[in-house]
């Protein structure tokens, strides 16, 4: 009778296999089952981002074009971020807070510290990309936006991902713009505005979502809205183009995954690499 060794002379070729070896095939075993609006709820992330990037290109073609004044931006960023501060500790009733032994006037003081250093630098902001032409900045600042958007961490555990290099392009991409603005004091607000809308409403959106989820999708839902009303104002057709685009990365997309789910066919059975269980660590000493 044939045995599943290597270790054992049999009167069988090395490649035989008998009917049994087909009695341990399972396939996915470890298939995830996905729910669509469990999907379209994850989507939520994608398009926020989608959203923040166009309403920091919204915000700087108003301020190139005069239309928005730095006063007004800093004011209305200002605001928007003290009401987050505090909807940010009201959120978890400040657990989070006292779990990460963060006071708030370490957080005062952080804020002080960026502030004071992003104005003061703010003159060296404007003029220092000015031997580089116009078409080149704003090539790499939409090269930097795209590689914020894949790098960003949407809550997927995978290698791409990576929070710092995401937030690091974005605030490039950011110097970038703002150095094609009129005055320092606009590319001091734009570079300050970047911060608020990639650095701190991320933060905001997660512990919404981990917490409220349905404050979460109303949130997400007047944002993407907001982002296509500025839009409107700019360009009707990249509105529409923009709310296709975020119907297909919330709608479509989750239908087509879980379509594609049905025709997901992974296989494991005895030709699969043997995993060691045991405890080896005693051979270590």
């Amino acid at each position: 009778r044939w045995k599943k060794v290597l270790y054992e002379r049999q009167p069988f070729p090395d490649n035989y296999v008998d009917q049994r070896f087909l009695e341990e095939l399972r396939k996915n075993v470890h298939a995830r089952q996905y729910r669509y609006r469990a999907v379209v709820f994850q989507s939520g992330a994608v398009v926020q981002q989608l959203c923040s990037v166009c309403v920091f290109a919204l915000t700087w073609w108003y301020m190139d074009a005069g239309m928005l004044s730095p006063q007004g931006l800093f004011g209305a960023a200002l605001v928007s971020s003290l009401l987050g501060y505090v909807l940010f500790d009201a959120v978890d009733g400040g657990a989070g807070r006292w779990a990460s032994g963060r006071t708030r006037w370490a957080d005062l003081k952080s804020t002080l510290v960026f502030t004071a250093f992003t104005y003061g630098f703010s003159p060296v902001l404007k003029t220092l990309t000015e031997s580089i032409s116009t078409d080149t900045i704003y090539a790499m600042s939409a090269l930097m936006l795209l590689g914020h958007l894949i790098f960003f961490d949407y809550g997927a555990n995978a290698a791409i991902v990576s929070s710092t290099l995401s937030l690091n392009m974005a605030i490039f991409a950011s110097v970038c713009l703002a150095s094609r603005l009129p005055r320092s004091l606009h590319a001091f607000v734009m570079v300050t505005f970047a911060m608020q809308i990639f650095a701190l409403w991320p933060m905001l959106q997660k512990k919404l979502k981990a917490r409220t989820p349905r404050c979460y999708v109303g949130v997400t839902v007047l944002f993407a809205l907001a982002a296509l009303a500025g839009l409107a104002t700019v360009s009707s057709v990249g509105a529409v183009l923009f709310a296709s685009l975020l119907l297909a990365v919330s709608c479509l997309c989750p239908y087509c995954l879980i379509r594609l789910q049905l025709l997901k066919d992974n296989i494991h059975g005895p030709w699969d690499e043997a995993e060691i269980k045991e405890d080896l660590s005693r051979f270590l000493m």
